[in-house]
């Protein structure tokens, strides 16, 4: 019996592209104006910017042009660097409270998350729909409350992200993260794009959906998920 869903977000509940189309490219150019304005090396306690610059490695916080060169190496090679993901969190909360961000997220996705966090709630406490993104769970929050379907954070119980649970891709993080919620892994099914998130997922006992959406990257041909493999959510209940 499945009594939580954890959802991954990019490929999955929105298209790849707005995240390496909108996302991406806004943090980048945001990134460029915001560094001019503090003093390098960047000290954390002078303000919330600072802070976040300041979690990047040493030899990049020399000066603003090797912060800005480094993180457009990540971000062109889509490496997931924690510290990385904390700077763009921080730089993407301007956009969305601007209106310059709007996330569409798939139709049928934004209506599951309602669906399942209601017919979850017959089973009480801790039993509901879970993020789990390589995003910064304060990027997901932003995120789920400026969809084009309004606020859907209400619909949410929990966030996880690589640094209170770990990389996506390690079975361990996967066993953490049932803790967390406090739920075995026979209970809790799992919702991604990634052949590698899928099988962690799996290795961790839990129950998967592989997901299949327009834009996203081929599926290996030795990618076997053991469970199920779906492109719409409309006909999954819990």
């Amino acid at each position: 019996m499945i009594k939580a869903v954890v959802l991954d977000i990019e490929g999955t509940v929105c298209p790849i592209s707005f995240v390496k189309d909108v996302l991406y490219p806004y943090a980048l150019k945001k990134a460029i104006y915001v560094v001019k304005t503090v003093e390098f090396p960047p000290v954390p306690s002078k303000g919330e910017l600072e802070a976040h610059l300041a979690e990047f490695p040493e030899v990049y916080c020399r000066s603003p042009n090797a912060l800005l060169e480094h993180m457009s190496y990540l971000t062109a090679r889509d490496i997931k660097a924690p510290y990385l993901k904390s700077l763009q969190g921080y730089l993407w909360r301007e956009g969305y409270d601007s209106g310059e961000i709007k996330v569409s997220l798939f139709l049928d996705a934004a209506h599951a998350i309602s669906r399942w966090s209601k017919s979850l709630e017959q089973y009480g406490s801790p039993a509901g729909v879970y993020i789990y993104s390589s995003g910064s769970v304060s990027a997901q929050k932003l995120l789920f409350a400026h969809t084009s379907q309004g606020d859907l954070n209400h619909h949410l119980s929990g966030y996880f992200d690589t640094l209170n649970a770990g990389p996506k891709t390690e079975s361990e993080s996967y066993r953490k993260i049932a803790e967390a919620i406090g739920l075995p892994g026979s209970e809790i099914t799992f919702f991604s794009d990634n052949p590698k998130e899928i099988e962690a997922a799996e290795a961790s006992g839990w129950s998967t959906f592989y997901t299949v959406r327009e834009g996203n990257a081929p599926t290996p041909a030795s990618f076997k998920p053991l469970g199920q493999v779906t492109s719409d959510f409309s006909g999954i209940d819990f």
